[in-house]
């Protein structure tokens, strides 16, 4: 996890023209090795920061919202640079707006984030070995469980802002 000190850290798309910050630690970074992250990275997995929408700042341009669809079958909405196309986070249904999913190799110091959990390593490509002492479920997991209960409240508090009133 990110060393308080680190914040804010920066990122960008790879053409300059989005520029963020991520003005809080993350409740948690993934390293999903789903079949369907591999696809859309092109890698063997995808290393995502979950952090509140509101602790993620647009400092320049504006990404725009791609509509892709997702295993679940409820899709996610991809945030991208309207010009070179780089994904620079993404909303799934489950977190909603309230939580971005950030692409940790689009932070200017992506080695300030490593994965937490190791998500979906039943498709785990069979080449890439995982650290010894790695969290690591074949599946997902259940957050009570794994998250601390500072993490849990962020997340019921991020969920709680972004609900709209009836």
């Amino acid at each position: 996890m990110v060393d308080l000190a680190q914040l804010p850290l920066e990122g960008h798309c790879t053409c300059g023209v989005v520029r963020y910050r991520l003005d809080a630690m993350p409740l948690v970074v993934h390293a999903c090795h789903c079949r369907w992250c591999q696809r859309e990275t092109g890698s063997a997995f995808a290393l995502n920061a979950m952090v509140e929408t509101d602790r993620v700042a647009v400092l320049q341009g504006a990404p725009e919202a791609v509509p892709v669809p997702s295993a679940s079958g409820k899709g996610q909405r991809i945030m991208r640079c309207p010009q070179c196309r780089v994904a620079l986070w993404s909303h799934y249904p489950g977190g909603g707006e309230a939580i971005a999913f950030v692409r940790v190799g689009t932070l200017d110091t992506p080695d300030a984030l490593p994965p937490d959990v190791h998500i979906y390593t039943a498709s785990k490509l069979p080449w890439l070995v995982l650290p010894a002492n790695a969290r690591a479920f074949a599946e997902f997991y259940d957050l009570r469980v794994e998250w601390s209960a500072e993490a849990l409240q962020r997340y019921r508090d991020a969920k709680a802002r972004f609900t709209p009133s009836a």
